[in-house]
């Protein structure tokens, strides 16, 4: 749980900083962009406002509506990208059940071969013991048989 938390909170504020950039920053004339990504949200073209050297211009209400627009479309971008944010937050947290649910199922599993496994050891080891005796059976067996021939064969050459 720690590490969605540390992932949600990296998530937000890397998105956050990097919307809150200065706008020189955004490209001002690319309008050809075909990624789904909340940048292309930002408008197209910037208003040009006049280097700090030039003369005053008297349009001061189109400046400071053009800065509220962008001010607006600013909010619109850091909106857009919060509600991604919060898309592949749902996305990470149903990937992370299903990765604990197939997790949890193989070290079900797991378990169950490693019975298997001391199962099968037990009856190998069963099994040798079997075999051991067996041969230790048929190796009396056939030392009696082999001991009362040789005292048949010498005791006929008397």
């Amino acid at each position: 749980m720690r590490v969605v938390c540390g992932v949600i909170t990296l998530c937000l504020f890397s998105s956050f900083t990097w919307a809150l950039e200065t706008p020189s920053t955004v490209p001002s004339t690319d309008t050809t962009t075909t990624t789904t990504s909340p940048p292309a949200t930002l408008p197209a073209t910037r208003p040009t406002t006049p280097p700090t050297g030039a003369a005053n211009t008297p349009t001061t209400g189109k400046t400071s509506l053009d800065a509220t627009k962008n001010k607006a479309q600013q909010e619109a971008a850091i909106k857009a990208l919060v509600k991604d944010q919060q898309t592949r937050l749902q996305q990470l947290e149903r990937a992370n059940l299903q990765a604990l649910a197939q997790n949890q199922e193989l070290q079900l599993k797991n378990d169950n071969l490693g019975v298997q496994l001391q199962v099968l050891q037990a009856e190998r080891s069963a099994q040798m013991f079997l075999y051991g005796a067996v041969t230790m059976v048929v190796g009396v067996v056939l030392g009696f048989v082999l001991a009362g021939y040789i005292y048949n064969k010498r005791r006929r050459q008397w």
